[in-house]
């Protein structure tokens, strides 16, 4: 974890919009979740007991669903990092989204080596389609539940799982 002591705001404004920046029920987080809801998919948020806090959690098909904020999570690290070198507070922000970089790496894994499947979802590509964001989730929660479906059957079956 980077320290990011002795690094201050830019100014008093940046500090303020940076504050006002949610860490949950951002915009296009709730546009998936009400494409999802009207696909009738129904979800808890913002599950705390799972690492990284998946912003939707399908329990009963072990899918967690992450809607990442390009800035706050790298998106396109290598152009954005060029950018952020480039700017006010550089040393900061650069190791701030590194560290969120690392951090969703090892959440992810933790879930999969618990057994869930992790879908990580970019901020514009839901918002430029959410249809398209809710599509890619019901294909892994119908792939997954199917696999569930015949795990299921062929222990009931006295078979095995191929």
């Amino acid at each position: 974890m980077p320290s990011f002591k002795g690094l201050h705001a830019a100014s008093a404004a940046s500090s303020r919009v940076k504050r006002r920046n949610r860490s949950r029920d951002t915009n296009h987080e709730k546009l998936l979740r009400q494409t999802l809801w009207q696909m009738g998919f129904r979800y808890r948020k913002n599950c705390t007991e799972l690492p990284g806090t998946p912003d939707l959690v399908f329990s009963g098909a072990r899918v967690a669903v992450f809607c990442d904020g390009d800035f706050w999570h790298g998106r396109d690290w290598a152009c954005l990092r060029r950018k952020l070198e480039s700017g006010t507070n550089p040393g900061y922000w650069a190791a701030k989204i590194e560290s969120n970089i690392k951090r969703d790496t090892r959440n992810a894994a933790s879930l999969e080596a618990a057994g869930w499947i992790v879908l990580r979802l970019w901020e514009t590509d839901i918002k430029r389609d959410p249809i398209a964001a809710a599509e890619l989730v019901k294909r892994v929660l119908d792939e997954r539940r199917g696999r569930n479906m015949r795990t299921m059957m062929a222990r009931l079956e006295g078979g095995t799982d191929r």
